[in-house]
């Protein structure tokens, strides 16, 4: 399975820079049925993908620079946004030009379809699996899972702790974990927030007395919720002046398990903005079954039951 990377894992490795030494690796390649990546220097007017093979040039044809773009179910736009990043494709023959040089004709369209179905076929919910940011909407983060293929992580499924936009959490090309949530139709959704720890993993990090940093995420009328670690929110008093999104120092006054809460008391806020750091995962195996956010000891259960799929 893990020989099906997202794109541009595999660019820089020593057996892909073998790959493309000369014609005569390139040959090899192509004989094989490897999978392969370059970076994409231009797309022309009729779409198709110029690649940098450094020994020659390699050329991807329109309707092979994705699965679905020959049937209308993928836009154009998942071609042009590849230009100047890695792309991964077969090589399918080589081709002699007017002016005696030889391209390389490739297809990205038959590296996706071999990921789906010897890798993204056999995935069933609750794997953990890597993948890589490749952009940011209001409602979620897609992630590329393999060769391309891009998933969806709702925004509601990134952390415990709620978030106005997936930006605060993640970057474009940041790598990750994440969990397979459902698979529908083919569709892969991922959820994250189970790799994040669970309540009392979290709360471990944290002592009554303590003043440490936090981020407003909602000003309620009983109280203003502090987060202060993506799985980890506190209640604090209310305070004038504050405002959803500002960076906080908190007093922590109490901690119960029981009730699963952390009392809090706002020392200061103020306006900044830090870049997202990369995940810290409590979670090291390659599946899950379930997951308990709550203590044992606490009346009300959070928690995920990751079904199988009935594909």
């Amino acid at each position: 399975m893990s020989f099906y990377y997202p794109e541009g894992w595999r660019i820089h490795t020593p057996h892909n820079r073998n790959a493309l030494l000369n014609f005569s690796t390139l040959s090899d390649a192509c004989r094989d049925g490897l999978i392969l990546e370059g970076r994409a220097v231009v797309c022309d007017s009729a779409h198709n993908l110029v690649v940098d093979l450094g020994c020659m040039k390699g050329i991807i044809p329109r309707e092979d620079c994705a699965v679905g773009i020959k049937e209308g179910t993928v836009r154009d736009i998942a071609i042009i946004s590849r230009v100047n990043r890695p792309v991964c494709f077969i090589i399918v023959r080589f081709q002699k030009q007017d002016d005696g040089s030889t391209v390389a004709i490739l297809s990205r369209r038959l590296a996706q379809e071999k990921c789906q179905e010897e890798y993204l076929v056999s995935l069933r919910p609750g794997d953990v699996i890597d993948a890589r940011i490749t952009h940011l909407e209001p409602f979620g983060a897609f992630a590329d899972i393999g060769c391309g293929v891009v998933s969806l992580l709702p925004i509601d499924a990134i952390s415990i702790s709620r978030i106005d936009h997936p930006r605060e959490r993640f970057e474009v090309g940041m790598d990750i974990k994440a969990v397979v949530r459902s698979i529908e139709d083919g569709r892969v959704t991922l959820t994250h927030k189970e790799l994040l720890g669970t309540w009392e993993e979290n709360i471990a990090r944290f002592h009554t007395g303590e003043t440490v940093a936090g981020v407003i995420r909602s000003i309620e009328p009983y109280g203003i919720f502090v987060e202060l670690s993506p799985n980890l929110a506190g209640l604090a008093e209310l305070r004038e002046g504050v405002r959803v999104g500002q960076q906080a120092s908190v007093y922590i006054k109490n901690i119960v398990p029981s009730r699963m809460k952390v009392k809090l008391i706002i020392i200061d806020t103020f306006d900044d903005t830090y870049q997202p750091a990369p995940p810290e995962y409590f979670f090291s195996g390659k599946h899950m079954d379930s997951f308990l956010y709550s203590p044992p000891c606490c009346e009300k259960v959070l928690s995920t039951t990751f079904s199988p799929t009935t594909e």
